[in-house]
């Protein structure tokens, strides 16, 4: 080990730079080009905090999307459209950079490896590279209106930081031999010069005392499904807002808003897991929207334009507020409304069971469409529906070979939402692991179980699931973590190990 040290001592002089931006200009630059097996930087893979300050972290450290809560304004200025296009900045949000052997400073997608991963049952986010036999960690933590970043460099080298935070984010900066922090906070007060060490040690524990008190899977539980379920618990709570239970679907410009049938989700999944507390904050959130005014909702509860109201949405909030002991909201019209797919208006499979309206129309011989008296709009996973959250019994044997025929044309990485899903090949993780909590339910364990195979091989390094993934290779294709599917995943998982 001294004799590495030496080595790494002699080969490189390492420097960190830092640079906080808001990002976006009218220029039009290119997205830097991933690393291979990893997604482009600046779209998320990971997200810290405990329903306050929340943070998004890219697969290489990079800082690039802040929010003062999940479904809260951005304070770093990365769209999606920017994201889509591949024109994002190469200084947006924080960057880290090393400097190896006296050369320049390199952004971590340089480097000749990556690694990441959250620390045990925390949503402290810890990023490794290698640029040769130099090594960099970067360690992000968000908890309340402070955010933590720790840059550490194995080799001599001395850390400094370029930081012009925009938004009303204030920011202090520490250096030690070696690392760098960087303590951050949302206000015109500036925080202390040091203490990004001991928020870091703070959240983990708030995150771990956390999970402490969820009910625990049932025995005969493996490993990875334990693994996954913590994951899934921490992924909610960063995503919820702790005050006002407001569920945001990602840490992510465009999806940093709350959809009814999610946030009702991540009630049911917090109420199956024990924290009943969680699930009346979110389903009472629900219960203050209107419902019939839009497809999404701002944190403080305000419709966001652009979107009408989705024909599930007093269904999905129904359940919710059963399951958290509220009373349900006043049933709403569900024909001539967009589904889940959120596309044009019409009768549809998933509004109609969530609706507890008559099926036939859906109903073939091959199981439950997506359009009402149209085969030809093909097997809807939607039918799942019909037995968790919305049990209709009856169905039950219709709904068994509706999601058989589908998952038969499974690709590694789960399932598209449907045999009419035009929006290309690649595999949706939520309606892969609605799919799998069903399959539980209906005594299809090993269909469940190879679903929920599809999910972790979905899920990044660190155990987030994309919204969905690329068909072929499983790199992230859009927003990650996605709190709808990992809410799936719990459910399915307490069906499973009850």
């Amino acid at each position: 080990m001294a004799r590495a040290r030496a080595a790494l001592a002699l080969l490189a002089v390492v420097a960190v730079a830092l640079v906080v931006v808001s990002g976006g200009s009218d220029a039009d630059p290119q997205t830097p080009a991933g690393l291979p097996g990893l997604p482009p930087p600046f779209l998320g893979a990971a997200v810290s905090g405990g329903g306050g300050l929340t943070a998004a972290v890219d697969a290489y450290g990079d800082l690039v999307d802040l929010r003062p809560s999940p479904a809260g304004p951005a304070l770093i200025d990365n769209p999606s459209a920017r994201q889509a296009a591949g024109t994002v900045p190469a200084a947006t949000g924080i960057v880290p950079r090393v400097s190896v052997g006296g050369g320049p400073a390199l952004p971590l997608w340089r480097a000749d490896s990556v690694a990441q991963r959250y620390l045990r049952g925390t949503n402290v986010v810890r990023t490794v590279v290698r640029f040769g036999m130099v090594e960099a960690a970067v360690t992000v933590a968000a908890r309340g209106r402070f955010l933590a970043i720790e840059i550490g460099t194995r080799g001599a080298g001395t850390p400094s930081a370029s930081v012009d935070a925009e938004g009303g984010v204030r920011c202090a900066r520490e250096r030690q031999a070696g690392q760098l922090d960087l303590l951050c906070r949302v206000g015109r007060a500036v925080p202390p010069v040091s203490g990004a060490a001991a928020l870091i040690r703070t959240a983990a524990a708030s995150n771990r005392r956390w999970l402490a008190r969820a009910k625990p899977l049932g025995r005969g539980a493996p490993g990875w499904a334990r693994q996954m379920y913590e994951r899934s618990l921490l992924t909610l709570r960063a995503l919820t807002d702790r005050r006002t239970g407001a569920v945001a679907a990602g840490a992510r410009d465009g999806w940093a808003y709350v959809w009814p049938r999610d946030a009702a989700t991540a009630a049911l999944a917090y109420a199956a897991a024990g924290y009943r507390g969680e699930a009346r904050r979110v389903a009472g959130f629900l219960a203050g929207v209107d419902l019939d005014g839009s497809a999404r909702f701002y944190g403080n509860g305000e419709a966001v334009p652009g979107r009408g109201p989705q024909g599930d949405a007093a269904g999905w909030a129904a359940v919710a507020a059963q399951a958290a002991g509220l009373t349900p909201p006043p049933d709403l019209p569900w024909r001539n409304r967009a589904d889940y797919q959120e596309g044009s208006a019409g009768e549809y499979l998933g509004n109609a069971i969530a609706a507890n309206a008559p099926l036939q129309p859906f109903m073939t011989a091959r199981g439950l469409v997506r359009r009402a008296h149209d085969p030809a709009s093909g097997i809807d996973s939607a039918a799942g529906w019909a037995v968790r959250p919305f049990s209709l019994p009856p169905l039950y044997p219709l709904v068994r070979r509706t999601l058989l025929n589908l998952v038969a044309e499974q690709t590694r990485y789960g399932i598209t939402p449907g045999e009419g899903w035009r929006g290309g090949s690649d595999p949706w993780t939520a309606p892969t692991a609605w799919t799998a909590w069903s399959f539980a339910a209906l005594g299809e364990r090993g269909q469940a179980l190879r679903l929920l195979g599809d999910l972790r091989r979905a899920a990044t390094q660190a155990g987030d699931l994309p919204e969905r993934v690329d068909a072929h290779t499983g790199v992230p294709r859009s927003t990650t973590p996605l709190a709808w599917s990992h809410a799936f995943a719990i459910l399915a998982l307490l069906e499973l190990w009850p």
